[in-house]
């Protein structure tokens, strides 16, 4: 009888723990309960229809676990609203509304104590663990993490395959049963690793049989590995899995520690997963207290004819071909094709500075070079020694003579344990020759040779880098490093970010139009990218390999993209010399921001088109972007977003015989008057688009 009355006990305090909050909005309904087994479980229902099944929680270590044995100690809710102003982005303010539910869990034998916080906004749901100071070990080694996303049905996938060290894939569009089918053909980068199993990156696109599109990610990555998801196809349910080191550890810890948040945006609006902004507020406030040296640009760079197939090179010389490991750089013989010079540098200081473009980033410009083709043994570049043939004090000064920002490149060859010795060196040359920004790169394997790209170690690397950057005050685009999670909140002197495959990828076979139709639902819902917009030569061939390559793109399209792809420092990637053949229609890039104060999603469906209308931040000018995939369409334009007045657009359009592929660079410019309220038709050729720009009269 006593055990009887206990398990009906039991029973009653399991019942009674259950916990629900809605969004503020209504639309969203959050259940929180402990299963049989003391599992907590939470399932989200949108607009009165199951979205996330009951799905468990928590964290596997070495020392103990917390994934069972828990009942809920107690619980607490808030509402907040609040708003901030970010220093750069698609709005001067930000909406912060949300409902919060923290759950704190208790469990016996051995005894244990966890808490999840819930926040549930109008746009979806962030959840995170915290783990107090606990009476038994407080030096943790994680090894799983058994969050949880069980769907509902056979939903459409928008996805990459799970990968420690690379994001430079193109998108499948498939669903839960084709999912392995869609990824089995993937090439393995080379130096990657690829999670074993059916397993998928972080930002995905999910668009549900009922037609909800629902982003799942994660905010505030910080101290923690990223979260892939593992993906079993016959229950429609996604494990996170978090990247381990080379020796299968996860994430050492010491308590207290708070993980990233993880996340889903959700709604039956496609324009609504662009909008959101729930990923930058689950993350801090700005750290930096004087932002007023972090300054969106346009830039220029040495770069782009580099992988063109016009025999240039970042390489000063080719000797190290026959003498490997040479370093007296004064005793190599030049190879005539380092664009890294001088007087070629000179070139693009007097272009920018002739256009209005900001900046010129120089890559190449180092010793450490020549050692590239043998990177695996040595990968030392030298972060404060020029080539012989680049005057770094000369070009200092025209640069500054001229109005315009040179900006650092620091390959590391992802030897990321010898740029943490170099890096306050590294920064300081900077500071001396009048360096306010840098571009990271890590390509290659990651050294410490036990680390991944995303595991623990680099999370911290990167993060350690923005905090180092921020003391010199110095601006950073970094390329091949964790993807972003929304920390450009808390530093924005993080402007931007590769991680994923970007515009240089139309030198080496071409990416598809609709790949930036999908970018912006995934990759961008995690901060700006350095898509490399502003292409218009669109034929051309990849280094020295003489392969053709033709760009999944028109002319028209790339001046969309500054709308579309936004970032707070954007390239004009082409050469000054295809800028000049159509000076009519690079005056777009001379004109169009990159800051903003508003942004409005007009059109979207992912993978096929977007419409999006931005005002600049500093005029009452907007702006109008329009890209679609492989298919003309006819974008609506309704310009009900203008205040009254009456108002001139310049359009630059597709002309009617263009194609991507057939006649990509057929464009024209035309003027007409508009008013609020006024629904434009603007035809889009096949990988085409359009940009406009509005004035009031």
């Amino acid at each position: 009888m006593k055990n009887i009355m206990s398990l009906l006990l039991l029973a009653t305090a399991m019942e009674m723990a259950a916990v629900s909050i809605t969004s503020p909005n209504g639309a969203f309904l959050l259940n929180v309960d402990v299963n049989a087994e003391g599992t907590p479980v939470y399932s989200l229902d949108y607009k009165g229809k199951p979205v996330i099944k009951s799905s468990r929680l928590g964290i596997v270590t070495k020392e103990t676990d917390f994934t069972k044995g828990f009942h809920i100690a107690g619980t607490d809710t808030a509402t907040v609203d609040r708003s901030w102003e970010p220093v750069w982005g698609e709005y001067s303010t930000v909406r912060d509304h949300f409902r919060e539910l923290t759950v704190d869990l208790k469990a016996e034998h051995p005894e244990r104590a966890l808490t999840v916080r819930f926040r549930l906004f109008d746009d979806g749901l962030g959840f995170r663990y915290e783990m107090p100071v606990q009476n038994g070990s407080n030096y943790l080694t994680v090894t799983d993490e058994i969050t949880e996303f069980n769907y509902t049905d056979n939903h459409k996938l928008y996805a990459i395959p799970g990968d420690y060290d690379t994001d430079e894939y193109l998108w499948s569009e498939t669903t839960f049963s084709g999912l392995e089918d869609a990824l089995k053909n993937y090439h393995r980068h080379s130096e990657a690793q690829r999670a074993e199993g059916l397993t998928v990156q972080t930002p995905l696109l999910i668009k549900t049989t009922d037609g909800v599109y629902i982003n799942a990610h994660e905010a505030a990555l910080d101290g923690y590995p990223a979260m892939l998801l593992d993906v079993d196809p016959a229950t429609y349910s996604m494990k996170s899995h978090l990247v381990p080191d080379r020796l299968g550890v996860s994430a050492y810890l010491q308590m207290p520690f708070n993980t990233p948040w993880r996340t889903l945006i959700a709604s039956d609006d496609a324009r609504d997963i662009l909008s959101s902004q729930l990923v930058l507020n689950l993350n801090e406030p700005c750290k930096i207290e004087d932002t007023s040296w972090i300054k969106p640009m346009k830039f220029m760079g040495v770069w782009w004819e580099m992988f063109t197939g016009n025999q240039k090179t970042w390489a000063y010389s080719d000797d190290h071909l026959a003498k490997p490991g040479v370093t007296d750089y004064s005793k190599l013989t030049p190879n005539g094709r380092h664009p890294a010079n001088t007087e070629n540098v000179k070139r693009y200081i007097d272009f920018a500075a002739a256009n209005g473009i900001d900046g010129v980033l120089v890559e190449g410009w180092n010793e450490g070079w020549e050692d590239w083709a043998s990177y695996r043994k040595n990968r030392q570049f030298l972060f404060d020694k020029p080539y012989p043939d680049f005057d770094l004090p000369a070009l200092r000064d025209y640069a500054k003579e001229k109005g315009v920002k040179l900006i650092m490149h620091h390959e590391t060859a992802a030897n990321a344990a010898d740029y943490e010795l170099q890096l306050d060196r590294a920064f300081q040359f900077m500071k001396d020759n009048n360096y306010d920004a840098v571009k990271t790169g890590y390509v290659g394997a990651i050294i410490p040779r036990s680390e991944h790209h995303t595991s623990q170690w680099m999370v911290d690397h990167a993060r350690h880098v923005i905090e180092r950057a921020a003391d010199y005050q110095i601006m950073v685009d970094s390329h091949e490093a964790p993807r972003p999670t929304g920390l450009c909140r808390t530093y924005p002197n993080w402007l931007a970010q590769e991680s994923a495959r970007g515009g240089e990828f139309e030198s080496m076979g071409g990416n598809p139009p609709s790949h930036t139709c999908i970018l912006p639902f995934t990759r961008l819902k995690g901060g700006p990218m350095d898509y490399t917009p502003g292409l218009f030569e669109t034929r051309m061939s990849y280094y020295n390999e003489g392969k053709d390559s033709q760009a999944g793109t028109t002319l028209a399209r790339q001046l969309a993209l500054y709308m579309t792809m936004p970032s707070p420092m954007q390239m004009a990637c082409d050469l000054p010399e295809n800028y000049e053949r159509f000076p009519d229609a690079f005056q777009f890039i001379k004109d169009v921001p990159v800051d903003w104060s508003d942004s409005r999603y007009l059109e979207a469906e992912p993978n096929r088109y977007i419409t999006v209308a931005r005002r600049d931040k500093h005029s009452d000018d907007w702006y109008v972007g329009a890209i679609t995939d492989e298919n003309a369409r006819v974008a609506e334009i309704d310009l009900s977003f203008l205040p009254d007045g009456k108002y001139e657009a310049k359009i630059y359009e597709d002309a009617p015989d263009a194609h991507w592929k057939d006649n990509p660079q057929a464009y024209r410019i035309r003027t007409v008057k508009v008013k609020p309220g006024q629904k434009l038709r603007q035809p889009l050729a096949p990988g085409g688009g359009a940009a406009i720009q509005i004035r009031k009269l």
